[in-house]
């Protein structure tokens, strides 16, 4: 599975592969389908010059994302940040590829930890996680409004 990093070039494919994300999970991300699909262009490129971003491509086709970038109150440490695969292309190890390509990242960094925030309710993502060393730290909170009934929770994974 071909893990790729994208640059500022690629504002249009993140757009894209983000809005797909938005309308298949919208209760797994803080922003909302209406405010992505309305941001500009320079926006998008903007993004991938802040956060690091990768994507899944399976037969030419981009099948997922992860960003991170570091977190703006805690040195020597990370934020994981809207992974997301299509439903085709879970349950193939492309979660596990993500997260090993923003480890590698982070690791390039000199990171020595990263942290995420994951609904409560999403099974599936709470299992990746576990699986790839994340653990919980009790860390509670909601996702902005409109979604403030998602509870999410934080983990963390030392590298």
């Amino acid at each position: 599975m071909p893990i790729v990093r994208l640059g500022p070039q690629d504002g249009d494919r993140l757009r894209t592969l983000r809005l797909e994300a938005l309308r298949d999970a919208p209760d797994a991300f803080g922003g909302t389908l209406e405010d992505a699909a309305t941001r500009p262009a320079d926006d998008w490129r903007r993004q991938l010059v802040d956060l690091a971003t990768f994507f899944a491509v399976e037969e030419g086709r981009d099948v997922g994302m992860a960003r991170a970038a570091r977190h703006p109150s805690e040195p020597g440490t990370g934020e994981l940040l809207s992974m997301w695969v299509a439903p085709a292309a879970r349950g193939h190890g492309v979660g596990d590829a993500l997260i090993a390509a923003i480890v590698d990242w982070a690791r390039g960094e000199g990171l020595r930890r990263l942290v995420l925030d994951v609904g409560d309710a999403n099974g599936p993502a709470v299992a990746l996680y576990a699986r790839n060393g994340f653990v919980a730290t009790g860390n509670t909170g909601t996702l902005p409004p409109p979604r403030t009934h998602v509870r999410e929770h934080q983990r963390a994974r030392t590298l």
